[in-house]
């Protein structure tokens, strides 16, 4: 999500910033002139800034909150007709195929040509019908883990600051072009601020037959019926 990119960009610009060394202020003594001139023609030795990079998740950690967990199980109940619907027209598209097939000499040219212009129309409606669904669904599911990633935005803020990390880094190397490194063990911080944001929500784990929320996926239809020939 571009909203989550930005705020981990932002983030680490700011820490980033705070790492830098503060400058010293006052007023240098003043140096003769042959050796302000011999110190102005010396290179100066880049001062190295100590890193402390965090790495996480953020798109999949804001889903595998309890309260991402209890969306996506929402959701999944609010889709459940939808896919009963589908699992229906996937049936009676499965029956016509295997009438054709079975009775295919005996039939009628008449009842055949009725029989295939109905299957035609139920696989165009099915194909339809479980595309608007999928969209619908993915939709759903990138609204509501969204709100989710907005709230989580303070805690891992939080969770930054108070272990002294330099730099955020988004790993969603999957989504949107995001950064894909290799990093130490310990350094990836999702679980911990999905722990933190969790203490924090008060909202308690969902009962354990919720889908995984590792990352959104979208509705499993009923298998697409083979188009007949």
């Amino acid at each position: 999500m571009n909203r989550n990119l930005a705020l981990s960009s932002a983030l680490a610009a700011v820490f980033t910033a705070a790492a830098c060394p503060a400058q010293v202020t006052g007023t240098p003594a003043p140096a003769p002139a042959n050796a302000a001139a011999q110190a102005s023609a010396a290179p100066v030795a880049p001062q190295a800034v100590p890193a402390k990079i965090a790495i996480i998740e953020y798109e999949q950690a804001a889903a595998a909150t309890n309260e991402g967990q209890r969306s996506l199980q929402e959701l999944q109940a609010k889709y459940q007709p939808k896919k009963a619907a589908l699992d229906a027209l996937a049936a009676e598209i499965d029956t016509l195929q295997k009438q054709l097939q079975s009775a295919s000499t005996t039939m009628s040219e008449e009842d055949r040509a009725s029989r295939v212009r109905s299957l035609d129309t139920k696989q165009k409606q099915y194909q339809r019908d479980a595309e608007d669904a999928s969209n619908a669904y993915n939709a759903d599911v990138q609204e509501e883990i969204g709100k989710v990633a907005q709230k989580m935005g303070p805690v891992v803020m939080k969770y930054v600051q108070q272990n002294g990390y330099t730099m955020l880094l988004d790993n969603n190397g999957e989504q949107q072009g995001g950064l894909t490194l290799m990093w130490a063990p310990g350094t990836d911080i999702s679980k911990e601020v999905v722990d933190a944001y969790n203490a924090a929500s008060g909202v308690s784990a969902p009962a354990p037959s919720a889908p995984s929320a590792s990352r959104p996926q979208p509705a499993a239809p009923a298998a697409r019926p083979r188009t007949s020939k």
